[in-house]
């Protein structure tokens, strides 16, 4: 597990692109920045590292059907991939950072809706995105995994496309609508076994984002408790919130934009990821709505 050390994530883009007055909308969300104004795009990533991200990820979390239309997915869908790829070298690059890249693999689906599933489309829609990114990214990040069958094919798709065998990552999206007794995935499965499988597939770090702070420290927990006593204590633990209300489960993110939590301030939020942190996460960042501010504070508190 961690050595001690904390690296900081970035925060969410989509939120961040709308407060800037990007183009954006439902249902082409951040990918309609990444058309229209990249420049502004390139800004926010080179903002989120001067605030003290050491790692972003890729604007590429709506290149999928469920966001952008499967003919302009057909049509584009790779070269929008590498051009969030190139955007984000881009960024690093102006700036002259070691902040590494991240390429977002999102939920192939819509998020939150493990009832989506798709087994025999996963490799027709996230071939394209991991195809145009491979070349620009330093790490895979499959972010808000709701259901485990998912995240494993995604996985095992990487392995079979990227000869170069970067780092994954895996990130998981937590049922926060109700209490339950055990931290379970959106889909109902429990985290443990979420980290079990994926103690099998030689991820390097396995994260939960997009979900409340509140219902995080217990995933950590749990995820910290399984892999000891699977001996992976190589595989790291990370953490990403977002600032919505809790999302229930038929949850349909194309049809307006979510409200955002008033009392997540950049102070309120570190106080959740010091949590994080004592309980194992090594890994922090922030989701939808945690923006470049927040980020700075977890960079001047976390980092020592």
């Amino acid at each position: 597990m961690s050595n001690g050390r904390v690296t900081i994530l970035d925060g969410g883009m989509g939120r961040e692109l709308e407060r800037r007055g990007a183009p954006f909308k439902q249902p082409e969300w951040s990918a309609l920045a990444l058309m229209k104004a990249p420049g502004i795009v390139k800004q926010v990533h080179k903002d989120f590292i001067r605030n003290g991200a050491g790692v972003i990820s890729t604007n590429s979390y709506a290149l999928v059907p469920f966001h952008i239309g499967e003919e302009l997915f057909q049509n584009q869908g790779r070269a929008l991939a590498a051009s969030a790829g190139q955007i984000a070298c881009d960024a690093v690059a102006e700036i002259q950072s070691s902040a590494r890249i991240a390429g977002s693999i999102p939920p192939l689906f819509g998020s939150y809706r493990a009832d989506l599933y798709q087994p025999e489309r996963v490799s027709e829609i996230a071939t394209p995105l991991i195809e145009g990114l491979s070349p620009y990214v330093d790490l895979w990040l499959c972010e808000t995994q709701s259901l485990l069958a998912e995240a494993i094919s995604v996985r095992l798709l990487i392995d079979s496309l990227d000869d170069e065998k970067k780092p994954v990552w895996i990130s998981f999206t937590l049922e926060d609508e109700e209490v339950t007794k055990e931290p379970l995935l959106r889909s109902g499965e429990p985290v443990a076994d979420a980290v079990e499988a994926m103690s099998d597939l030689n991820v390097e770090a396995i994260l939960f984002n997009c979900c409340q702070p509140e219902v995080i420290g217990d995933a950590i927990q749990v995820t910290r408790d399984k892999l000891a006593s699977l001996s992976c204590l190589e595989i790291e633990i990370g953490a990403y919130a977002n600032a919505f209300a809790p999302q229930p489960k038929n949850a349909t993110a194309n049809e307006g934009l979510d409200d955002m939590r008033a009392d997540l301030t950049p102070s309120a939020y570190l106080s959740w990821a010091q949590q994080w942190r004592r309980k194992g996460a090594a890994l922090i960042g922030g989701c939808c709505g945690i923006g470049p501010d927040h980020i700075a504070l977890l960079a001047e508190k976390l980092v020592v």
